[in-house]
């Protein structure tokens, strides 16, 4: 794997930073304690102009830590912020021209549509004409043009979300944060304002920060993804990167389904290594088991979509048993019982014609892995 796929946070931003003026956002080693907890540690992480940036992690990872250090509601123990390029450590949040929409949206009840979106611009003591003509535009801009008087409690959930984005935007603010802004909204009306947010981002060419542990949200909304775990960042590439070569096994194991082959290294030869796997060989990428012995044990992480049924009898990677078969509309999940899997189980993906075969409870299946579209690490 490339430099390029494969960098770690602290790597990844250095060349950035080297070979790009236009930053919009930079931590600079920065580092955040509560008490004994390192919420975040040693983090240099710099946003493009522009650019979708989404901070990716389990829950107190310290991707919202980081969110509300570039918003000014903590100051960093260690390391230091710039907006735009002006350091902002102890600027308050007021004067970093940033707008924030929060999980709970945060409306005024008492106020209406209107007035939650003038908010903003009454406190910077705007002339009336003007707070009205941009309040007009920011409603325009996000479809709610018409619910001028309504109050929050009288709109939809997407209504809110879209008044609290008009609030957000219509400071012209130099930096979007987003707070999980659509963790409360059902599976449907969360898709179909995912990509409105994303086409007025771009639209606007509005520098924007998203925080969320949704990894469908991160592979479809973001330019970049920063993978954060335990106050670090693991991995900073695009969706496709951060899929296709992750370069640990957190990030492997956390983006996205996995399945974990234990099998044994035969041989590294430059960007190829070699792993013994059941009857067969495959081929994966050498960059994480440089350092490794042949024949130690390796982790083979592969997606579910990547395996491929072939015949029992023939040279096969592993085999195992159906224990339980989920339709999901345009493809079919298999669990498989398998003793060569690190979990104990395989998670086999099939569509087309695959997918409509009536898989028998308890048959046995052989398998066969595409080693291209795989990685390995030691064995933990």
């Amino acid at each position: 794997m490339s430099n390029a796929t494969t960098s770690t946070g602290q790597q990844s931003n250095k060349s950035i930073a080297e070979r790009c003026d236009d930053i919009a956002v930079r931590f600079e080693r920065v580092s955040k304690r509560f008490n004994a907890v390192n919420a975040l540690c040693d983090v240099s992480l710099a946003v493009r102009r522009g650019e979708f940036m989404t901070l990716l992690g389990p829950s107190g990872c310290g991707k919202t830590t980081l969110l509300n250090l570039a918003a000014g509601f903590f100051s960093p123990d260690d390391g230091q912020i710039f907006i735009a390029e002006s350091l902002v450590n102890g600027v308050p949040t007021y004067k970093r021209e940033i707008g924030m929409m929060f999980q709970n949206y945060a409306l005024f009840p008492h106020l209406t549509v209107m007035a939650n979106v003038a908010y903003g611009l009454r406190a910077r003591h705007l002339a009336k004409l003007e707070i009205t003509r941009r309040v007009e535009a920011a409603l325009n801009l996000v479809k709610l043009s018409g619910l001028e008087d309504r109050k929050p409690r009288q709109l939809s959930g997407g209504q809110q979300q879209r008044v609290a984005l008009a609030r957000a935007l219509v400071i012209n603010p130099k930096v979007l944060l987003l707070d999980e802004p659509f963790s409360a909204l059902d599976k449907h009306l969360r898709a179909s304002m995912q990509i409105e947010l994303r086409e007025i981002q771009r639209n606007l060419g509005l520098t924007t920060i998203f925080v969320t542990h949704d990894q469908g949200e991160a592979l479809s909304l973001s330019d970049r993804v920063a993978v954060i775990s335990e106050g670090r960042i693991r991995q900073i590439g695009t969706p496709d990167a951060i899929y296709t070569h992750p370069c640990e096994r957190f990030v492997a194991s956390f983006v996205g389904d996995a399945n974990i082959l234990r099998g044994r290294l035969v041989s590294i030869s430059g960007s190829q290594a070699t792993i013994a796997l059941g009857a067969v060989e495959v081929t994966v990428p050498s960059d994480p088991l440089l350092g490794t012995e042949p024949s130690a044990l390796v982790d083979l992480f592969i997606r579910p979509e990547q395996l491929r049924l072939t015949d029992l009898g023939k040279a096969c990677a592993t085999s195992g048993a159906i224990v339980s078969h989920v339709y999901q509309g345009g493809h079919i999940d298999l669990h498989v019982e398998c003793a060569d899997s690190v979990r104990g189980r395989l998670l086999i993906r099939l569509s087309g014609s695959q997918a409509k075969i009536g898989w028998r409870i308890g048959a046995r299946i052989a398998v066969s892995v595409n080693g291209s579209e795989a990685i390995a690490f030691a064995a933990a």
